[in-house]
């Protein structure tokens, strides 16, 4: 019987992959996890807002209007799965770590700077990295997975 057990990170990063299956995008699923004191504060996924048909019944808009990733968010009626978990932890989310299976885009790095993320752990890949400099010049820790 082994006794080595996984880092935080990775135990934390294994959950967020969990959370990101509930996800009703066409495109990527992405999941969330606000951590604070190695205690789950909220999760996130992305989705539409509440009382709105899922992409999944309905279709993508921007598939429709062959939109590229990490372009024209507004076209989206999804909600970040970065955005959820920050409504969800209220001021809970301040100076703890979001956990995320990809780049936050530069309009969650502004949410997550003013919520008070000290700390932002990734694994995947996204697009547009332009959220990945607001982080850097709001010196939150990134650490990528």
């Amino acid at each position: 019987m082994s006794t080595e057990r996984i880092p935080w990170d990775d135990y934390w990063m294994s959950i967020v992959e969990d959370v990101a299956k509930r996800s009703t995008c066409l495109r990527r699923q992405i999941g969330a996890l606000v951590v604070k004191n190695n205690i789950i504060i909220s999760t996130g996924y992305n989705g539409a807002p509440k009382g709105f048909p899922h992409c999944l019944d309905v279709g993508c808009r921007r598939d429709k209007l062959k939109i590229a990733s990490g372009e024209r968010h507004e076209e989206c009626i999804g909600v970040h799965a970065e955005q959820n978990a920050l409504l969800q932890a209220g001021r809970d989310a301040e100076c703890a770590t979001l956990y995320v299976n990809s780049y936050p885009c530069k309009i969650c790095a502004k949410l997550i700077i003013n919520a008070g993320i000290k700390r932002v752990v990734m694994s995947g890949e996204y697009s547009d990295r332009e959220g990945l400099e607001y982080l850097r010049r709001a010196g939150i820790e990134l650490t990528f997975l």
